[in-house]
């Protein structure tokens, strides 16, 4: 069955669950043992399902990561969504939506770990550009919206998108790392005020 057939159709309750439960496997053994590493197999028993099931809900195990990439970069956006007033003007929605990006990126840290490390393999680089794209997309708009405002600077608004996704990857990824002594929250705070002064 092709993925576009897989993604067509409908499932239960509890088909979304036994899906998700894979998910969540292999969120695991992708960090444990990198992607490579990690065999079909490996993750059905780590999700307590038959291997056949696995293939109910995904052809191959790329088409689960571009399953996990794509659930991931929903929930991102959500939560940015939720974190902005849709009556505040552009600035402040990207200086929200920054501090909520370091937020979820904290709380699903062992995913965006997995990402990093993941990023140089082929074949799964094409799943990551499309949640790149979609990201400096929403961005890019935003400052586009600024800049009609007069509050961000007259500049390429794609640059500048490049250098709000770059700040928050960039202190996140350090964070993650141990490099940055503070809080998730005091991060976000912080991130999201870098970003408000460097687009002025």
């Amino acid at each position: 069955m092709s993925a576009h057939a897989t993604a067509d159709r409908q499932l239960t309750e509890q088909g979304r669950e036994r899906k998700q439960q894979l998910v969540d496997a292999a969120i695991v053994l992708f960090a444990e043992r990198g992607y490579s590493a990690t065999r079909i197999l490996d993750i059905c028993d780590h999700a307590g399902v038959a291997k056949g099931l696995f293939y109910w809900y995904f052809p191959t195990k790329l088409d689960l990561f571009s399953e996990l990439v794509r659930s991931m970069r929903h929930q991102l956006r959500r939560a940015q969504a939720a974190a902005m007033s849709s009556d505040a003007d552009a600035l402040t929605r990207i200086h929200q939506g920054a501090a909520a990006s370091v937020r979820f990126m904290a709380d699903h840290a062992t995913y965006f770990s997995l990402v990093e490390v993941e990023r140089a393999d082929p074949m799964i680089a094409d799943a990551l550009k499309q949640g790149s794209e979609v990201y400096l997309d929403d961005v890019t708009a935003l400052i586009r919206e600024a800049q009609i405002d007069g509050t961000v600077l007259d500049a390429d608004p794609q640059l500048l998108a490049l250098g709000v996704l770059g700040s928050v990857s960039s202190f996140s990824n350090a964070w993650r790392g141990g490099r940055i002594d503070m809080t998730a929250e005091a991060l976000a705070d912080f991130v999201a005020d870098w970003v408000a002064r460097a687009l002025r």
